[in-house]
């Protein structure tokens, strides 16, 4: 049985950890759509992932930003805020472009900030 490669387990592990449903559930489907977006590249060919990608990366960061607050988003968490948009933007590059590595480094950004994120709300909120 294949699996699958993980974009964001950290994220994912943070979330299942601090009990943030609506955060792991949507970095799951964000997933789903950067396993589908990364065969798509590797393959060279499009794919309603690569295309649904950013999408999902904007949901998640919504769904964080609403998990962890306004106050705390905009505030103490605007640092994050900032990589997090970053890093999906180099995302998006990486997926207009065609660029698998790039893709790959964007993504290792892109979970350690969303998971920083959730592990701090988390661990305010305990």
């Amino acid at each position: 049985m294949a699996t699958r490669p993980a974009f964001l387990p950290s994220t994912m592990s943070a979330a299942a950890s601090t009990g943030a449903d609506l955060v792991r559930r949507s970095a799951e489907q964000a997933d789903a759509a950067a396993a589908e977006c990364w065969s798509a590249l590797l393959g060279g060919c499009d794919s309603p992932g690569r295309r649904m990608l950013p999408a999902r990366l904007r949901e998640l960061a919504d769904t964080t930003a609403i998990y962890a607050g306004t106050a705390w988003w905009y505030g103490d968490g605007s640092r994050l805020r900032v990589r997090i948009t970053q890093a999906r933007e180099r995302i998006e590059e990486a997926i207009a472009e065609r660029d698998g590595a790039e893709f790959a480094e964007a993504f290792v950004g892109y979970d350690e900030a969303v998971a920083t994120a959730v592990v701090r709300v988390g661990s305010m909120i305990k």
